[in-house]
């Protein structure tokens, strides 16, 4: 599915095998890579990835990088040329700004991509997974900070939201606003 003449699209895939200019890596604090799609970017992106997560984290966040906040790597192995890192927050019930926190994840990555002048960047759903954040309530805030992004900016030209699995794109496609 696409909107907004094409520059924004959903679908079910591996974010690791897209030739972009950027994906986003749904990172834990540490930025040491972890289980679910962290894991899988720094697996399939070698130590480079590694080396310069290291390094941001001994000089920039030596507690870890916060939630909300992106940091940029480059792509070691994988097809695309970056990797921009962010933190989604942990779903503690809603009472702990996690809504706020989600959409500072997106809207930071979305400015990491215009940093770098990526012309493609692909999303995969953060905090959805172990993080428990509602699939339905994270969709309305992705569409929101999106949206919002693609009405203010030139670039990236394309952005893909990239789901693991067909429910995930399923729940997110039944949250999507009526035109």
């Amino acid at each position: 599915m696409t909107w907004f003449n094409g520059r924004l699209e959903a679908r079910r895939g591996d974010i690791t095998t897209l030739n972009v200019d950027a994906i986003v890596n749904a990172a834990n604090s540490s930025l040491m890579g972890g289980g679910g799609v962290d894991g899988a970017i720094h697996k399939a992106g070698g130590p480079q990835i590694h080396e310069e997560c290291m390094r941001i984290k001994k000089t920039e966040y030596q507690k870890g990088l916060p939630a909300g906040k992106a940091v940029i790597t480059r792509a070691g192995k994988l097809p695309c040329r970056y990797v921009i890192h962010t933190v989604g927050p942990v779903w503690k019930g809603g009472g702990a700004n996690e809504e706020f926190l989600l959409a500072a994840a997106y809207r930071n990555s979305l400015e990491k991509a215009v940093e770098i002048d990526a012309r493609t960047v692909a999303f995969p759903a953060i905090s959805t997974g172990v993080y428990g954040f509602p699939r339905d309530k994270a969709a309305k805030i992705v569409w929101k900070v999106v949206a919002a992004h693609i009405r203010r900016q030139r670039i990236p030209e394309k952005i893909i939201l990239v789901f693991q699995t067909l429910s995930d794109l399923t729940v997110f496609l039944e949250n999507v606003p009526e035109p």
